[in-house]
């Protein structure tokens, strides 16, 4: 399938809030996660703590990433790590992920994840609204969606928090969906 987002050469940049740096994902760093060798800190010039990889993130992620990469290489950044600075950016830890994928009519689905230590401390929303408000700037990127389950409530704040409305069943029974139009 031929996505109709605008194509680039240039590099992507990490995208940065208040408290967070937001780090596009490469091919380069999906390989070093698997190792088991301190690759990835060495990439990301931050630390891993004991509670990574987040829940959701699972082998066959890895997987959807790079088969990604390879059909839509303009996706390009839309998978992030988010890793937390400390207080005085000498020191980063790797804290979550945030990433979108392309669904049809123009509309990306995204997904986020926080290590528990990092949980309800709001980096999830605002890891979250900033890859939402940079997709939206993206050309052909119309909407932004995501799906939860309705007995996970911060999932749904979460979604509301991004500027997300309802929009009705997810594609799994017993999901739901929310969308933030351009």
């Amino acid at each position: 399938m031929n996505w109709p987002f605008g194509r680039s050469n240039k590099p992507t940049a990490d995208l940065k809030t208040a408290r967070l740096r937001l780090i596009a994902i490469t091919p380069a760093m999906m390989a070093a996660e698997q190792q088991a060798d301190g690759s990835l800190t060495k990439l990301l010039h931050a630390r891993l703590t004991p509670e990574w990889p987040p829940e959701h993130w699972e082998p066959h992620v890895f997987d959807f990433i790079l088969k990604q990469f390879a059909d839509e290489p303009t996706t390009a950044g839309w998978h992030r790590y988010v890793v937390l600075p400390d207080s005085y950016g000498c020191s980063t830890t790797l804290i979550g992920c945030v990433g979108g994928f392309p669904k049809p009519d123009g509309d990306v689905e995204i997904g986020y994840s926080t290590i528990p230590q990092f949980q309800r401390q709001g980096y999830g929303t605002e890891a979250a609204t900033t890859l939402v408000n940079w997709l939206l700037s993206r050309k052909g990127v119309r909407s932004v969606s995501a799906q939860t389950f309705p007995h996970l409530p911060e999932s749904i704040k979460i979604m509301e928090r991004c500027g997300m409305s309802p929009a009705g069943d997810g594609d799994e029974a017993g999901t739901v969906r929310y969308r933030r139009m351009r």
